[in-house]
């Protein structure tokens, strides 16, 4: 099979792609990292030294790409099902890497914070820091909370790279921080989980929940 995803199905930003990859329908074989394999990360750290996943191997094409939003544009580019995430056009397209930007830099990574914080040792966290991750999220709540009124998906009416983005993202963040005061953020959440592409990834990453240093409740979502 030409398309090789190392990843790991309780990584959010894995599940990025892996809904991509999903809502294309694209055929690709999945390199488990993480799971006590060590020539998997191996082959993975010599492909991309930096080591972190996912990280896809198009054998057709001779490349490794790197990074979940490099991952999608190639997917989407080259092996596209039906629909495009990403717009062919460049002003069209704009507010979907806005809004991928967005749920990466302002739900991911400080979700991450404070998922990180809760992996330390009890003498080594950071309360101050997680109350700023906890802060971001926050206002990044009232920001996409905003951005959804009138809309089903967070661009419009199509379902994009920035709901790739989204749906992992507000997964786990919501058990770090509900955000359940919010009307039109979590009805967005409920359509994003029903969605077939983001329902599967969330039953493959289910075998691993008990790895989420916060809990993750046996009938969430």
């Amino acid at each position: 099979m030409a398309l090789t995803l190392f990843a790991h199905p309780l990584s959010s930003f894995c599940q990025k792609v892996l809904v991509a990859l999903y809502e294309h329908g694209t055929p690709f074989t999945m390199r488990l990292v993480g799971t006590g394999d060590p020539t998997a990360a191996a082959e993975l750290e010599q492909m991309w030294p930096m080591g972190k996943f996912p990280v896809l191997r198009d054998e057709s094409r001779g490349l490794t790409v790197a990074e979940s939003s490099l991952i999608i544009d190639h997917i989407d580019r080259h092996y596209a099902g039906r629909s495009r995430l990403i717009p062919g056009d460049g002003d069209a397209a704009m507010p979907v890497h806005l809004w991928d930007r967005f749920f990466d830099n302002y739900v991911e990574h400080p979700m991450q914070a404070v998922v990180g914080d809760a992996l330390r040792p009890e003498d080594k966290r950071d309360p101050f820091g997680v109350d700023q991750a906890k802060a971001i999220l926050d206002k990044a709540y009232k920001v996409a909370e905003a951005q959804l009124a009138g809309r089903q998906w967070v661009t419009g009416d199509q379902f994009t790279m920035a709901d790739c983005a989204a749906a992992p993202g507000l997964f786990y963040a919501n058990l770090i921080l509900p955000f359940s005061d919010n009307t039109n953020l979590s009805a967005y959440f409920a359509r994003l989980v029903a969605r077939p592409s983001f329902a599967r990834a969330i039953e493959e990453a289910r075998p691993y929940h008990h790895l989420f240093p916060l809990g993750v409740p046996a009938r969430y979502p």
